[in-house]
């Protein structure tokens, strides 16, 4: 009996949930490709998949809010991990937290080039291949963000409610291919990214948490595998995460 192997593309897989759903991926026996803007990162996530699951790994380092350096990866995907069974648009990020009058236009950029514009490269570029295989799953990784607006976070917010509504159109667009869509709305995690929000400022970054025992990556990829084992005819659509305020 032939085994079915199915692939999955994780994007922003170098740290944080990208890094914890590639590794519970492979836990569930998917080939993986895996991409990120840092090289020697991802060679390094490459070879401890490999070495501990014993699977098949291709890495791409690329930027997804480079619409030709998508392509020119996805272009070069080799046919042995085709077809595309899973894509995970992870990558995304906060930049700034300033009242809007104050914050910064670069910052916006950068939101809405990685959250939005690179989702959106990303998913043109997998889903032909979805739809003429008949099947497929996207799940994007959106934020409490995209579904309650914050103080200092406009733009941040915009963006995510700009994927949560992505999400639904997709949903509604390929459900006729048999292609679910879903998406997992993490609150406030403990990973790179309050690092990345205050520009590489660690203590604003840990302070964040304080008194606070905020989600990790292993949550949200605990997340991500109830979404994908579950049965054909069942689809996740939209997953809240979010901490309970419980004390350290």
């Amino acid at each position: 009996m032939k085994i079915i192997i199915k692939t999955a593309i994780i994007t922003g897989a170098t740290s944080g949930f990208g890094r914890a759903i590639a590794f519970r991926l492979a836990g569930l026996g998917y080939q993986l490709i895996v991409t990120g803007r840092r090289l020697e990162r991802l060679d390094e996530l490459t070879e401890q998949l490999r070495s501990q699951f014993s699977i098949n790994v291709l890495s791409l380092c690329f930027d997804v809010r480079d619409n030709n350096a998508c392509t020119k990866a996805v272009q070069s995907i080799p046919e042995a991990f085709q077809p595309i069974d899973l894509l995970v648009n992870n990558a995304g990020l906060a930049a700034g937290a300033l009242p809007f009058d104050e914050s910064d236009l670069a910052d916006y950029d950068q939101m809405i080039d990685t959250n939005v514009k690179g989702l959106l490269y990303m998913t043109k570029l997998i889903v032909p291949g979805m739809i003429e295989h008949q099947k497929g799953h996207i799940i994007n990784i959106s934020s409490i963000a995209g579904i309650e607006v914050y103080p200092n976070g406009s733009v941040y917010c915009a963006s995510k409610h700009a994927v949560n509504a992505i999400t639904k159109g997709l949903r509604i667009d390929l459900v006729k291919h048999g292609i679910k869509v879903s998406s997992v709305s993490p609150g406030m995690a403990e990973t790179e990214f309050s690092l990345v929000r205050y520009h590489g400022d660690t203590e604003k970054a840990k302070a964040v948490y304080n008194g606070l025992t905020p989600l990790n990556s292993e949550d949200i990829a605990d997340t991500v595998e109830f979404i994908v084992t579950r049965p054909a005819h069942v689809s996740i659509n939209d997953i809240e995460v979010v901490l309970t305020f419980l004390g350290v």
